[in-house]
């Protein structure tokens, strides 16, 4: 998409102009014209010039050694150095000249009165008129406020010959298909008008951060090839009351002009949250919101004009401007699935040069639960790593090792364990992922590593489900917690004491157990009852406790309870398990980093017990 609005230069640009140019005028013209005649002469034609009476006036500059003067009709004016003489003042009164104590007037009182006043007036006059033209342009006519503070600023785009399209955005194919009926409306409204039905005068995009709202709104605009005009919430929001709204208004008046378009507001909780009263009614934001109502719902018709909008927080919109009438369709922009990366995968390596034979399926099943601007980010890490090596593409290695730099960070090769510190991590990620290979309903484990990483983390465990699970059973659950203890079990099971790096586990085992027992009901005490409420789920989600506080410390009670349960769980797998504990602890202490198929070939080396039955 091309910008088609031209950048505006700012005020203080065009006074610096101005003073510029009175500037060069005081230090070269005026200069120039004062000094253009004056003849200099010897002392002695000066005193045969007075003697004679041909001398009407003279300036004798002191500080300056020098003397001006002029002929007997004032139309020459003369210069001379200064020697000693002690009957100069009595010469000149005998022959009757005009004796002054400053400069002679050099020039024509004429030009001075031009060039001293009225050309810097004339000019600051014509600068004047020239801004007001300027501001009312800006203002969008005489009526509109001064300054241009009321005008929209709003980014105008056209469609390019390499403008976005959908095939352009990846793993979005629900929200893609909601979207294909604006284009086909903006193409061709009358067959829509024909049978009575009216397209919606606002989409709302909802999703986490980076799954490409503002892509797939530009995506709109490049495939019905119509004016786009962008703008975020937060540029209506100005210092002055009533300059939102106004901002608002202009935004719609050049929207209408350029229909059919597309107009798109960028984060519009900025100026769509619900209006709770706390601050007035002459609040900045709350009357912009209605303004934007009024432009939507008012009573003029906006046909041809579609708007879209982006949020990561619907749950913070004004009811009135999410009812039916105004934003008809909510379309959700989620995280992709695995056939949704591997898409996406795929559209940003077209713009990188990679071999052939990378397994995107693979590497779509490592990355789960990333955003599509994360996949942007893994594939260009992959690039960049290529080239740090000295490679003309990037393989598969280069997105593995992008997608562990993305999760855990690059690795940080001025950290140096001890071999006891580096045991006992070797101990504690095998742990992990020994705990996770005994029990059922676990992901298979696709890599370990001791090598630390800048995100903090002395070592992780990597773990790669075969397809995509979008439920969770209480067993799943469970065992999911068992394994995060598994790394501290296994530090107790061989050498009888704890270290601070489960520090991440318990969060994440405590933050699991937590919510089954207050959000999933998976708990006999409260049974299906919701303990627990979640806000800004697109933006990690905040949760809060929504009892009585007796009902908080039973809760607390479950909690511990549940974790010290898959705790024991996760030490007794690991003391029947002690051999191999030891033998795959040992080689990943010698090679630091082993693969999964590494650490199965080890562990099914001979029969071991069957896996622990569902609990």
């Amino acid at each position: 998409m091309n910008e088609v609005k031209k950048p505006q230069k700012p005020l203080l640009y065009y006074y610096g102009v101005v003073m510029l140019v009175l500037l060069l005028l005081n230090l070269f013209v005026m200069p120039w014209l004062a000094q253009r005649e004056i003849r200099e002469v010897d002392y002695n034609t000066f005193i045969t010039m007075v003697e004679n009476g041909e001398v009407a006036r003279a300036d004798v500059q002191t500080s300056e050694n020098q003397i001006l003067f002029t002929n007997e009709d004032n139309t020459v004016v003369y210069k001379t150095g200064m020697l000693p003489d002690p009957d100069l003042t009595q010469r000149l009164l005998d022959n009757e000249v005009d004796s002054y104590g400053q400069i002679i007037e050099e020039t024509s009182p004429w030009v001075s009165l031009l060039f001293g006043w009225i050309l810097p007036f004339a000019l600051l006059y014509l600068f004047g008129q020239y801004m007001a033209k300027k501001m009312m342009d800006r203002a969008g006519g005489p009526n509109s406020m001064a300054f241009g503070l009321g005008r929209s600023n709003a980014r105008v785009y056209v469609k390019s010959s390499e403008g976005i399209k959908f095939s352009d955005v990846a793993g979005e194919d629900e929200a893609k298909d909601s979207l294909r009926e604006i284009v086909d409306y903006l193409h061709d409204p009358s067959k829509y008008r024909e049978i009575g039905a009216k397209m919606p005068k606002g989409i709302l995009l909802v999703g986490p951060p980076g799954t490409g709202k503002t892509l797939l709104a530009k995506a709109v605009a490049g495939e019905a090839n119509v004016p786009f005009f962008s703008m975020s919430g937060s540029e209506f929001v100005e210092m002055f009351v009533g300059m939102g709204a106004s901002k608002v208004r202009d935004l719609f008046d050049q929207a209408k002009q350029k229909a059919p378009c597309i107009v798109f507001i960028d984060e519009i909780d900025a100026i769509g949250k619900k209006r709770d009263g706390q601050l007035g009614g002459n609040d900045e934001r709350e009357q912009t919101l209605n303004q934007l109502l009024t432009e939507m719902d008012g009573f003029e018709d906006n046909t041809g004009v579609i708007i879209l909008a982006a949020t990561n927080r619907p749950e913070s919109l004004d009811p009135a401007l999410t009812r039916p009438g105004r934003f008809d369709r909510r379309v959700p922009v989620e995280l992709p699935d695995l056939k949704g990366r591997e898409d996406i995968l795929k559209v940003h390596a077209r713009h990188i040069r990679t071999t052939g034979d990378i397994d995107w399926n693979r590497i779509a099943r490592m990355a789960a639960g990333a955003s599509g601007a994360e996949l942007a980010n893994i594939v260009n890490e992959a690039a960049l790593r290529a080239v740090r090596s000295g490679r003309n593409a990037a393989n598969e290695a280069d997105l593995e090792e992008s997608i562990e730099v993305v999760i855990a960070g690059y690795q940080k090769k001025n950290a140096i364990l001890t071999d006891k510190e580096k045991c006992i991590v070797a101990y504690h990620e095998v742990g992990h992922a020994l705990v996770a290979a005994m029990q059922t309903h676990s992901a298979p484990v696709q890599k370990i590593t001791i090598i630390p990483r800048t995100s903090g983390a002395l070592g992780y465990t990597m773990q790669v489900d075969e397809g995509e699970h979008y439920l969770m059973t209480k067993e799943e659950i469970e065992n999911k917690i068992a394994t995060f203890t598994g790394g501290r079990a296994a530090e107790e099971v061989v050498f009888g004491s704890i270290t601070t790096g489960a520090s991440n586990d318990i969060e994440q085992a405590t933050k699991l157990a937590r919510a089954m027992i207050t959000r999933y009901g998976m708990t006999d005490d409260f049974d299906m009852v919701a303990m627990e409420t979640v806000t800004n789920q697109y933006l990690g989600g905040d949760s809060s406790l929504s009892c009585s506080p007796e009902t908080q410390a039973r809760i607390d009670a479950a909690v511990v309870q549940t974790v010290k349960a898959q705790h024991q769980k996760a030490l007794r797998i690991l003391t029947e398990n002690r051999r191999k504990l030891d033998e795959i602890a040992q080689f990943l202490y010698e090679k630091e980093t082993i693969t999964g198929d590494e650490f199965m070939e080890i562990l099914n080396r001979e029969e071991l017990p069957a896996p622990e039955a569902q609990a």
